[in-house]
C-alpha cells in the first residue's frame, strides 16, 4: 500500500522522500523507503487517531477514549503526553508534516493524500463523479489497491471496533462499485473470482448476487447463473422469511429469456446503469463551522446496523437555527457510507409556500429517482410505499426528510431494512416517530460562542473580525449565537466591505429583531419564525405571545397561567405545544424559556393586542409574583409588620408555599422574575406595586446578600414612592437604600439616604422610623471605624424604643449595642447588652435571627478574652440558627469568625474547612473584599 509523494526535501545532506503513512492495515510509516519505529501498541494508537482525523482537532479526551476506550492508564493524559512528544521527536520534522498543538486538542498537519485511508476516499469519491468507464475503473482499482488488512489492528476500543466496520462497509461499497464499472465494460471473466468469493462472504447481499450472477451469465454460463439466484432465493426465504427484491428479480427473468439487453457495452463510456444510484443531495453549506458534539451523536445515531429497526434521527430545533446545514454538513462527509444512493426532499413543513409535501407526492418522486418508469408508478399511497420499500431493502441508503411538518408526513417515507438510514428534521418534536420508530431526538440549540466567533471569521474574513474585536463580541451577543441572525448579520457586514462591524452592532443595539428582517421570506428572521405559528391553536398563540411580553427571563407553570389567564391544565397543554414547536425550551425545575430573539418576536405579536388585553395579561402576571413574595415573606419572618395589599387582579392565585424553605427556595428561582416584575410595574406606574415588590424582598435579600439587586429595586421604588400619599414609603426606601449601600461598602452614600430617612420620620412624627434610621445609621458608622458615634445612634434607638414600649425593638437595639460595645472592646458591657437581647427576645419574640445575631457578639466577645471555647460554642449555635433560615450572608462573616477560634485553639484543620465554606458563600455573594481577606488566612495555613 505505498503511494508516492512527488515533493523531496533535503535533510543535512540527503534527499529523502516524503513520509508514507499507512492505516488501512495496522499503523506504519516509512520515510525515503525506510519504516519508522513508532513504538508500541499505544503509541501507534495515537497517530492513527490522529491519521483518522488528519488535519483536525482532535481533543485529548477523545484521543484517551479512541485509544484505551473504557480502560485508561492510571495518569492517563501524562501516559498520552509522553506517547505525542515521541511522536514528535519520531515523525520527521518536513515540510507538510506535523504534529501540532492547538486551542482544544492536537492536530497532525499532513497532506491527506499521503495516508493511504484519505487516498483511498478521495480516489473511490474520483471513481464515482468520473464520466468515463476506463478512467473510472483505474481510479477504482487504485483506491482498492490502497488495502493490506484489518485497519487500525493495534486498537481494540469501542471506537477502533466502529471505524473498522465502517471501513469494512466502505471497502465493499467501492467493490461492489468497482464491479459495476468493469461489468459495463466488459470485464467480466476477470471479475468471477473476487464475485464468487464475495458472494460467499456476503450471502445474502442482493447486488452482490446481481454482479455474479451477470458474470456468469456474460461468461456462457447460464444454468450457474440461475442456480446461483435459487441458492439466494432459497437462504433469503430460510434465514429472513423474505422474497429476493425487484431489481434481482428482473435479473433472474432477464437471464431465463436471454435479454440482449444484459450484453456489456464495452469501451463506450459510462452507460445509463441498470439500477440507478440517485445522489439527490444539495451542496454542502458554505462556512460551516463547529457542531462537533452535535455531528458525533448523529453518526452515533445512523451508525451501520445489519439488523433491527430502521436508525433515525430526527433533528429538532426552532427556524433557522440550522438543521438543515447540519444535515447537509453531515450527510457530504457521510455519503461515502452509503454507496447505494442518497435521497432527499424538502417536504416543507415550515415554508413560504405554506403546504406540505403530502407523502405520496414525495414517494412518486423517490419511485423515478429509483428507476421506476412514470407508467410503471402506482396510483395510491401504501402501494406507492411497498414499493418504495422493496427497491430499497437491502440497500445502503441515506434519506433526509428535510423540514418536516409532523410524523404523519414522514412515516410513509421510512425504509423498511436497517441498511438505510434517515435523517428527519422538523421544528415539531415528533413524538410519535421517537415512539413508534425509535428516532434518535437531538435538539438543535445555538451555537457556542466560539462557533458563533468562528462563523463571522468565515464570512467575514479574519482579518476583519480580528480588527475589531469588541464589535464582534458584541454582534454575537446581540444575535444570541442564533445561526440565521448570525448569517443575516454577516450578510449585512459583507455586502458593506467599507463600513465597521461596530455599526451593524449599533443598528441591532437600537432595532434590534426589525434590523433582521428582509423581503426575501427566507432571508429573514421574523418571516422564518413565523411560519412556526401556523399550526398552532388560538389558545397557544396567545400563550406564546403574552409569554413575550411577561416579565422575566424564563417563566413555570403557575406563573404562565396567571398571566395568560387560563387554568393550569390548559396551560401546561400550550407551553407543551410550544416546546414541540421549538418555540420554547424546558429547562430543569419545570421552568419554559425562550431564546432572547425569539421572545423580541412573541413581543411585536404583543403589540397587536389591544392595550387593555395586554395590560391586564402584565398586571396578573405582577400581581402573581407580587402577593406570592409576599406570603414568603410571612413564612420567612412572621414577626414582620405585614404589608397591606390590594386584591390581586382576578384569577390570580399566589403560589402556595407553606414552609419557609419552600419560600426561600422559591424566592432564590424567581428572584430574576421579581426584579423584572418590579420593572414592569413601574415602567406602567403601577407605583404602589412597585414599591410593595421591593418591601416584600426584605427578609429575604438581608439573609441572601442581594445587595446590588436590592440597591437597584430600592431605587426604583424611591422614585415611585414619590408618588405615593403616604410619606412612609419615602422613608423606608430612603432606610433600605441606605442599608444596601452599606453592605456594598458606599458609606457615605448610605449616610446621606438614612440622614434623609430620619428627617423625613422626624417630620412624620414617626418614633419607630426614627429608631430604624437610627439602627441602621449605626451600621454605617460602626463599618467606617467611628464605633463611638455608631454607639450613640445605638442609644437612640433604645430610648425611642422603650417611649414605645417596644419590647421587640429594644432587644434588636440591645443587640446592636453588644455588637459595637464589643468592636469598641468594652466586653462587659457588651456581655450585658447581649444577655438582655436574648432574655427580651425570648420573652416577647423568640425570633431565631435576633438570637442568632446577639450569639454570634457573644463569641466575638469570648473569643477576644481569651476564652476561646466558649467562643466556639456560641458561633457554632448561632450557625445552627443561621442555616435553617437560609441566612447565607450572616452566615459567612460567623463562619471566618469561627475559623479565627479555631486556628487560635490549634484546630488548623477545622479552621480550614469554615474558612474554605466562608470563602464560597463570600464567592456567590460578589464580596470581593471579605474573599481576598479569607484566602490571605487560608494561605498562612499552607
Amino acid at each position: 500500500m505505498r503511494g508516492t509523494w512527488n515533493p523531496q526535501f533535503r535533510r543535512g545532506r540527503a534527499v529523502v522522500t516524503a513520509v508514507e503513512f499507512r492505516v488501512l492495515g495496522g499503523v506504519e510509516a516509512e520515510v525515503g523507503g525506510a519504516r519508522l519505529d513508532l513504538g508500541h501498541a499505544k503509541q501507534r494508537g495515537v497517530l492513527a487517531v490522529l491519521l483518522v482525523e488528519a488535519n483536525r482537532v482532535v481533543p485529548a479526551e477523545r484521543l484517551l477514549d479512541r485509544v484505551w476506550g473504557g480502560d485508561p492508564p492510571s495518569r492517563g493524559r501524562n501516559t498520552l503526553y509522553n506517547y505525542l512528544s515521541r511522536l514528535r521527536a519520531v515523525l520527521p520534522a518536513v515540510d507538510g508534516v506535523s504534529l501540532l498543538r492547538r486551542s482544544g486538542g492536537y492536530t497532525l498537519a499532513v497532506d491527506a493524500q499521503n495516508v493511504d485511508l484519505h487516498r483511498f476516499r478521495d480516489l473511490a469519491a474520483r471513481g464515482r463523479a468520473c464520466d468515463d468507464d476506463r478512467e473510472a475503473v483505474d481510479l477504482l482499482d487504485r483506491a482498492l489497491g490502497s488495502w493490506r488488512g484489518e485497519p487500525v489492528s493495534d486498537l481494540d476500543t469501542p471506537w477502533a471496533r466502529d471505524l473498522r466496520a465502517t471501513l469494512a462497509g466502505e471497502l465493499l461499497a467501492v467493490e461492489l462499485d468497482h464491479a459495476d464499472l468493469a461489468l459495463r465494460s466488459g470485464r467480466h471473466a476477470g471479475l468471477l473470482p473476487g464475485l464468487s468469493a464475495r458472494a460467499a462472504r456476503h450471502p445474502l447481499d442482493e447486488r452482490v448476487a446481481a454482479q455474479l450472477m451477470l458474470a456468469l451469465h456474460r461468461d456462457g454460463r447460464q444454468a450457474d447463473a440461475l442456480a446461483h439466484y435459487q441458492r439466494v432465493r432459497a437462504r433469503l426465504a430460510e434465514e429472513l422469511g423474505t422474497d429476493p427484491g425487484p431489481p434481482l428479480r428482473v435479473l433472474h427473468r432477464q437471464i431465463l429469456t436471454s435479454d440482449p439487453a444484459l450484453h456489456a457495452e464495452r469501451d463506450t463510456g459510462r452507460a445509463a446503469a441498470a439500477v440507478p444510484v440517485p445522489r439527490q443531495l444539495p451542496a454542502a453549506p458554505p462556512s460551516f463551522t463547529g457542531r462537533a458534539d452535535e455531528l458525533a451523536a448523529l453518526s452515533a445515531a445512523l451508525g451501520t446496523a445489519t439488523s433491527g429497526p430502521v436508525p433515525v434521527a430526527a433533528v429538532g430545533g426552532a427556524g433557522g437555527i440550522g438543521k438543515t446545514a447540519l444535515v447537509l454538513h453531515w450527510a457530504h462527509d457521510n455519503a461515502h457510507r452509503f454507496p447505494d444512493g442518497h435521497l432527499f426532499v424538502d417536504l416543507h413543513g415550515f415554508s413560504p409556500a405554506g403546504r406540505p409535501v403530502p407523502p405520496e407526492e414525495v414517494l412518486g418522486g423517490f419511485l423515478a429517482a429509483l428507476g421506476v418508469a412514470p407508467d410503471r408508478v402506482p396510483d395510491d399511497r401504501d402501494t406507492r410505499a411497498a414499493l418504495y420499500r422493496s427497491l430499497v431493502a437491502g440497500r445502503r441508503m441515506l434519506v433526509v426528510l428535510d423540514n418536516a411538518a409532523g410524523t404523519a408526513q414522514v412515516a410513509p417515507l421510512l425504509p423498511g431494512t436497517p441498511t438505510c438510514a434517515v435523517v428527519v428534521t422538523g421544528r415539531n418534536r415528533l413524538a410519535s416517530l421517537i415512539d413508534r420508530h425509535g428516532a434518535r431526538h437531538l435538539q438543535l440549540d445555538v451555537l457556542t460562542r466560539a462557533e458563533a466567533h468562528s462563523l463571522l471569521v468565515a464570512r467575514l474574513g479574519a482579518t476583519r473580525v480580528a480588527a475589531e474585536p469588541d464589535a464582534t463580541e458584541e454582534l454575537v451577543d446581540l444575535c444570541g449565537r442564533y445561526p440565521l441572525a448570525l448569517s443575516i448579520t454577516a450578510r449585512h457586514a459583507h455586502t458593506r466591505p467599507g463600513v465597521p462591524l461596530a455599526e451593524p452592532a449599533a443598528e441591532l443595539r437600537r432595532l434590534g429583531l426589525d434590523v433582521l428582517d428582509h423581503d426575501d421570506p427566507a432571508a429573514s428572521l421574523p418571516a422564518v419564525l413565523s411560519w412556526s405559528l401556523r399550526d398552532l391553536t388560538d389558545e397557544q398563540r396567545w400563550v406564546f405571545t403574552v409569554l413575550g411580553v411577561a416579565p422575566g427571563p424564563d417563566t413555570d407553570l403557575a406563573a404562565a397561567a396567571a398571566a395568560t389567564g387560563l387554568p393550569a391544565a390548559r396551560a401546561r397543554k400550550a407551553l407543551t405545544a410550544l416546546e414541540d414547536a421549538s418555540l420554547l425550551d424546558r429547562r430543569s425545575g419545570g421552568r419554559y424559556a425562550m431564546h432572547d430573539l425569539i421572545r423580541d418576536y412573541a413581543a411585536t405579536l404583543a403589540r397587536d393586542l389591544a392595550p387593555p388585553v395586554r395590560e391586564a395579561a402584565l398586571r396578573r402576571a405582577v400581581d402573581f409574583y407580587l402577593h406570592t413574595a409576599h406570603g414568603a415573606q410571612h413564612l420567612l419572618d412572621p414577626h414582620h409588620d405585614p404589608v397591606r395589599l390590594d386584591p390581586p387582579e382576578p384569577g390570580v392565585q399566589a403560589y402556595p408555599l407553606t414552609t419557609a424553605p419552600a419560600a426561600m427556595s422559591w424566592l432564590d428561582a424567581e428572584y430574576p422574575q421579581l426584579t423584572a416584575a418590579q420593572r414592569t410595574a413601574h415602567a406602567h406606574r403601577w407605583y404602589r406595586r412597585v414599591w410593595q415588590l421591593a418591601l416584600t424582598l426584605t427578609t429575604f435579600h438581608s439573609r441572601r446578600g442581594h445587595h446590588p439587586g436590592e440597591l437597584a429595586l430600592w431605587h426604583t421604588a424611591l422614585d415611585a414612592a414619590a408618588h405615593l400619599p403616604d410619606p412612609a414609603a419615602r422613608t423606608h426606601a430612603h432606610q433600605f437604600l441606605g442599608r444596601a449601600h452599606i453592605r456594598l461598602g458606599r458609606l457615605a452614600e448610605a449616610v446621606v439616604h438614612l440622614d434623609r430617612s430620619l428627617e423625613l420620620a422626624r417630620a412624620q412624627g414617626s418614633r419607630a422610623h426614627q429608631a430604624l434610621s437610627h439602627r441602621v445609621l449605626a451600621e454605617a458608622r460602626s463599618r467606617g471605624g467611628d464605633n463611638r458615634r455608631a454607639l450613640e445612634h445605638v442609644l437612640l434607638a433604645l430610648d425611642l424604643y422603650r417611649a414605645l414600649d417596644h419590647p421587640v425593638g429594644q432587644s434588636s437595639a440591645h443587640a446592636d449595642a453588644g455588637w459595637v460595645a464589643a468592636l469598641m472592646g468594652d466586653h462587659d458591657v457588651a456581655r450585658d447588652h447581649c444577655r438582655t437581647a436574648l432574655a427580651l427576645n425570648r420573652e416577647h419574640r423568640d425570633d431565631p435571627e435576633v438570637e442568632a445575631h446577639v450569639l454570634d457578639s457573644l463569641g466575638y466577645v469570648e473569643h477576644a478574652t481569651g476564652h476561646y471555647r466558649q467562643a466556639a460554642g456560641h458561633y457554632g449555635r448561632a450557625l445552627a440558627l443561621y442555616r435553617p433560615l437560609g441566612s447565607t450572608y450572616y452566615t459567612a462573616g460567623t463562619l471566618e469568625r469561627l475559623g479565627h477560634t479555631h486556628r487560635a485553639l490549634g484546630e488548623e484543620d477545622r479552621a480550614r474547612a469554615v474558612w474554605h465554606e466562608a470563602l464560597e458563600l463570600y464567592l456567590r455573594q460578589g464580596r470581593d473584599a471579605e474573599a481576598d481577606a479569607v484566602r490571605r488566612r487560608l494561605d498562612t495555613l499552607g
